[in-house]
């Protein structure tokens, strides 16, 4: 069965060496343990080739849409996050055209500077042929309903691409507040895979639909990973508890995001998030994804064959719903 996976990372160390390492530090970027006797993530996430190409075919992925990891050009203010934006859609281009039935690619963008990542999108879309674009977490303090990305929405909608939002690490204040005074190493779970990232994409979802955002913008599509960041046990909850105090949307905050969003299985390898994700979302909106090389290719093999889903539901599941919404043809 054709599967596609799209949320699948990878980087350009001589690009990233172009970031102030003070900037990166500060962000909240540090290195991660390695697993015994298991690959380096930094071996693999440069690696678009043949040691990811055997990984796929092992495991029976047919194509990786790919999107850069951190750090990237939106901690670079100015011409140069755009400049640096710029080289990294060149080079993961170049990339995918080596093997053009097996990658793909969402844009990165320069976030530090609104006005750059409408153009980076459009050349990224129209000259490159990438599927939409993806973007880590706040930029400067700003979510992606702020209104200095106004354009890149309008510019989103207008190349009927998507955007794809990704967890990023807390901002400083944020991490000190809610995820200091812990264990080494219980602040970084907690703060990012364990909890914070999830609910970080959530609260970003979640604006865009009670600002209003979305109603603005109804032809918007965005895709969320991680059986949908904790969103599928709660929209209904959020309806209620809003009912009385939210009267400025054209419609209920669930049914905005149910309208506009799309998830995928990035990640997330046990079924209760899945059951609740389907039974919350629809499986026509419902995508797979690994989120390689951060979980192994082998934990997504697992994971559908673990799946009790009719043939054309798993069709679905596995391809047919990111072919139509990036318009891929097998």
């Amino acid at each position: 069965m054709r599967v596609v996976a799209l949320e699948e990372h990878f980087s350009i160390p001589a690009l990233v060496k172009k970031i102030d390492p003070a900037v990166i530090a500060k962000r909240g970027f540090k290195g991660r343990k390695q697993a015994p006797g298991k690959p380096s993530l930094n071996d693999l996430l440069p690696e678009i080739g043949e040691v990811r190409l055997k990984s796929m075919d092992e495991n029976g992925v047919t194509m990786q849409v790919l999107s850069a990891g951190g750090p990237g050009p939106d901690l670079v203010p100015g011409a140069a996050g755009a400049d640096l934006a710029r080289e990294m859609n060149d080079q993961l281009a170049a990339a995918c055209a080596k093997h053009p039935t097996r990658f793909a690619g969402f844009a990165c963008l320069p976030m530090a500077t609104p006005d750059a990542c409408a153009k980076e999108l459009t050349r990224s879309v129209k000259e490159l042929k990438f599927l939409g674009a993806m973007i880590n977490g706040s930029t400067d303090n700003r979510f992606l309903d702020h209104p200095s990305y106004d354009g890149l929405l309008a510019a989103a909608v207008e190349l009927d691409v998507p955007i794809y939002i990704h967890p990023h690490l807390p901002p400083p204040a944020v991490h000190e507040i809610y995820y200091s005074g812990l264990p080494d190493g219980a602040d970084r779970v907690l703060a990012t895979a364990g909890w914070g990232w999830h609910s970080e994409v959530a609260i970003q979802t979640l604006r865009l639909a009670l600002n209003g955002t979305l109603d603005k913008h109804p032809k918007l599509k965005i895709i969320i990973g991680h059986m949908g960041e904790m969103l599928p046990v709660m929209l209904a909850r959020l309806d209620e508890v809003s009912s009385l105090d939210v009267d400025h949307l054209k419609r209920k905050p669930s049914r905005a995001i149910l309208d506009q969003v799309w998830i995928t299985t990035s990640g997330i390898f046990s079924q209760p998030p899945f059951i609740a994700a389907l039974q919350t979302f629809g499986i026509d909106r419902i995508m797979f994804s690994i989120d390689y090389p951060f979980a192994p290719n082998a934990a997504g093999k697992k994971f559908l064959s673990q799946v009790n889903l009719s043939p054309s539901d798993m069709e679905k599941l596995t391809h047919g719903n990111a072919d139509a919404l990036l318009k891929l043809k097998a």
